[in-house]
């Protein structure tokens, strides 16, 4: 990567609710030269935000601001090559996250996302891997809840694992946390892509070459009760599996033959049939595009709860990792999901690729294959627990 860019990080969609927050961020916690902006469409919006931040940190008055629309791909060169990492909040990311993807991959520019969305995850890759590849630009998605806490999470449940044999882990998640709008906007339109999707990952499983004398994958699983947690489970259709699977992929610590199963855990046999009924009636209202169309009106992207509401919500991910006739519990927990969270953990995926001493990787990689034990020591001491459970 030119060492001559104008900036160490941008980001990009900073007039956003979560782009505000992780510019707010890193207002607080950049390390001392490092050289940051804002950049979007609407200049009058990227003042307030940076007059907002000013607040944080005084340095932050003098902010360079840099115009940039998702629809105008030149403008998004010019920020590609202006910086030598990116950060984007601009979603939903396939109608919007394309051209970004592509003008980092060009220019050898790193860049971070939060995208929960595998058509998009695996578009890009079919796309813009190759010549990320060839220009060494890390291109990593899924850099805020969509899927540190379980990419990573899975990476430090392996570690307590002993060497060299298969294993079988699942990962329940718990939370009282709302998702973003954006996020909500985001899982609509996979609920009404399931075809497109299921194509996309197909096509990249074609290209996309698999270990050598290795496996590694993603199995969907069945609703059960967990016999060591008590609670039931329900198989989670997220890319976070798929995230988990890849890793396992691409790092040997992961052993021979690695298998990984997603669910939401729930309390109770009502609760289970309740939650299953919600789940089941949103796949239907998004696949029916006048209830889809009125479900986005009601709930819009750029907005988010209230700083005391955030104060009040956390989440936790329990692993169950079985090999060698051993077992292991580990559970990740932290505040607010998919807000404060997700703000920090893509800030610190930043601040980690652009400053830390990482394993050498390019094209299009996870958190745990691009960053590993780095961003798992940030995320440590920025307060997400990483822990053994007896």
């Amino acid at each position: 990567m030119p060492a001559d860019r104008d900036f160490d990080i941008v980001v990009f969609g900073a007039t956003g609710f979560t782009g505000e927050l992780t510019a707010a961020y890193l207002a607080e916690h950049a390390p001392p030269g490092c050289r940051w902006g804002l950049a979007g469409r609407n200049s009058t919006k990227l003042e307030e935000v940076r007059t907002r931040l000013s607040k944080v940190n005084p340095e932050c008055a003098d902010l360079p601001l840099l115009h940039a629309d998702a629809g105008d791909p030149q403008s998004l060169k010019t920020v590609a090559e202006s910086s030598r990492l990116v950060i984007t909040t601009v979603g939903p990311y396939l109608q919007h996250g394309g051209p970004l993807v592509a003008a980092c991959a060009e220019a050898g520019t790193d860049y971070v996302d939060l995208t929960g969305e595998s058509e998009f995850v695996d578009r890009t890759y079919l796309d813009h891997h190759d010549r990320a590849v060839e220009t060494g630009a890390r291109i990593v998605h899924a850099c805020g809840f969509d899927s540190i806490p379980h990419d990573l999470g899975a990476y430090f449940t392996v570690q307590q694992l002993p060497a060299g044999e298969p294993i079988r882990m699942r990962g329940i998640v718990r939370t009282n946390g709302r998702p973003s709008g954006s996020t909500f906007h985001s899982a609509l339109s996979i609920m009404s892509r399931r075809h497109q999707s299921r194509a996309a990952m197909r096509e990249r499983r074609r290209r996309e070459a698999a270990p050598e004398g290795r496996k590694a994958r993603a199995s969907a699983g069945k609703p059960h009760q967990d016999p060591l947690l008590g609670l039931w489970l329900l198989p989670l259709p997220t890319i976070d599996p798929f995230i988990v699977a890849r890793s396992g992929a691409a790092l040997a610590p992961y052993g021979p033959d690695f298998r990984y199963s997603h669910y939401l855990g729930v309390r109770g046999l009502r609760a289970t049939a309740l939650t299953a009924g919600g789940a089941t009636a949103l796949v239907v209202a998004a696949n029916i595009p006048p209830v889809r169309n009125a479900l986005k009106k009601r709930i819009k992207q750029g907005e988010g709860p209230s700083e005391s509401r955030r104060a009040r919500s956390w989440f936790t991910v329990d692993f169950i990792g079985e090999a060698g006739g051993q077992t292991v519990h580990t559970k990740v927990s932290g505040g607010d999901p998919g807000y404060t969270e997700t703000a920090k953990m893509l800030a610190e995926s930043a601040l980690c690729l652009a400053f830390d001493d990482n394993p050498p990787t390019a094209g299009q990689v996870t958190t745990a294959q691009a960053m590993g034990d780095t961003l798992l020591a940030r995320l440590q001491a920025a307060g997400i627990k990483f822990e053994v459970v007896d």
